[in-house]
C-alpha cells in the first residue's frame, strides 16, 4: 500500500516546506530569521507557520533515516547535556562512539538511575514499536526480551563521568540480562572529552530559540536537530561527510522528492 503523501493539504511547496525545515534543523537560525530569509526569495510565509513545519516533519525525517544509518563501533561514550523548557532545565542524555558517530539520545526530565536505564535500553534497541519514555522499565525488559527486530551490538565499554546513577543502571540492566557481563564501565572524565564536545553542536542550535516551551516540542525539534547532526557527519548511507548536496538530495529522497 502506498504512503501517504506527507505534505498533503499544504498550502506551499513540498521542496520549500523541507528547505526550512532542513535549514532550520541544520544552522543557527531563529524561526523569524528564516521568514526573513524567505521573504527575500519573495516566499511570504509566517514564523509560526515554519514552527508548525518543523514539529510535523523533523520526528518524521529521523524515523525516515533510520534504517539508512551506519553501524557503530562497540566503544561508548555517555553523557547529559543540559535543555532549558518553561525556564526549568531538563536532561538530554547522549551517547557516541570512540569515533565521535552519535549512537542514540533521549531527552529526559530527570537525572537518575531511570532515566539513565531508559537511555541505555534505547540504545541498545531502537525498536519502531519501542518507546522507552512511555513504559516502565519492567515493561521495557519484557519488550525488548520478546521483540523480534534486529538488536544493535551491545557496547565492549562504556566510558561514563562520575554520576552515580551510571553503576547502579548498568549494574541492574545486568542483572536483568539486557546487558552482557563482560561490558566494562569507565568513570574516567576525560575519556568523555570528544562526547562534551559534540554537545557544542547541538547547544548550539538551541541558542536563538531561547528555550523550549513545552516537553514534547522539544523532544520532537532534537529529534531533527540530532538527525541533521548524524546526516552532517557521513552517518547515512549514501552521503559523505562534508557532502552537502548529498544531504540535500538524501531529504528529498526520504520524502519521496527529487532534489
Amino acid at each position: 500500500m502506498a504512503e501517504q503523501n506527507p505534505f498533503k493539504w499544504r498550502h506551499f511547496q513540498a521542496d520549500m516546506i523541507l528547505l526550512c525545515v532542513r535549514w532550520y534543523l541544520r544552522y543557527s537560525l531563529s524561526y523569524r530569521d528564516l521568514e526573513e530569509m524567505m521573504l527575500e526569495r519573495g516566499l511570504q510565509v509566517d514564523h509560526t507557520t515554519i514552527y508548525r513545519w518543523v514539529q510535523e516533519y523533523a520526528p518524521q525525517l529521523e524515523r525516515r533515516c533510520r534504517p539508512y544509518q551506519k553501524a557503530c563501533n562497540d566503544s561508548w561514550k555517555v553523557d547529559e547535556t543540559y535543555i532549558k523548557i518553561k525556564k526549568v532545565w531538563t536532561y538530554l542524555y547522549r551517547a557516541v562512539d570512540s569515533e565521535g558517530n552519535t549512537l542514540e539520545f533521549l531527552l529526559s526530565p530527570t537525572r537518575d538511575a531511570e532515566a539513565a536505564k531508559h537511555f541505555f535500553l534505547k540504545a541498545l534497541h531502537s525498536s519502531p514499536g519501542l518507546a522507552p519514555q512511555s513504559h516502565p522499565f519492567e515493561e521495557q525488559v519484557t519488550l525488548l526480551a520478546t521483540a523480534t527486530t534486529s538488536v544493535t551490538s551491545a557496547p565492549r565499554v562504556i566510558n561514563v563521568d562520575k554520576n552515580a546513577a551510571y553503576p547502579k543502571a548498568i549494574a541492574e540492566l545486568k542483572a536483568a540480562g539486557m546487558l552482557p557481563q563482560y561490558v566494562e564501565l569507565r568513570q574516567v572524565k576525560y575519556l568523555n572529552n570528544l562526547i562534551e564536545q559534540d554537545h557544542r553542536f547541538i547547544k548550539r542550535l538551541t541558542k536563538p530559540g531561547m528555550g523550549f516551551f513545552s516537553f514534547e516540542t522539544a523532544q520532537r525539534t532534537l529529534q531533527g536537530y540530532e538527525i541533521m547532526n548524524m546526516i552532517r557527519k557521513g552517518q547515512v548511507q549514501e552521503v559523505a561527510k562534508g557532502d552537502i548536496r548529498g544531504q540535500v538530495a538524501l531529504v528529498a529522497k526520504l520524502f519521496g522528492l527529487v532534489a
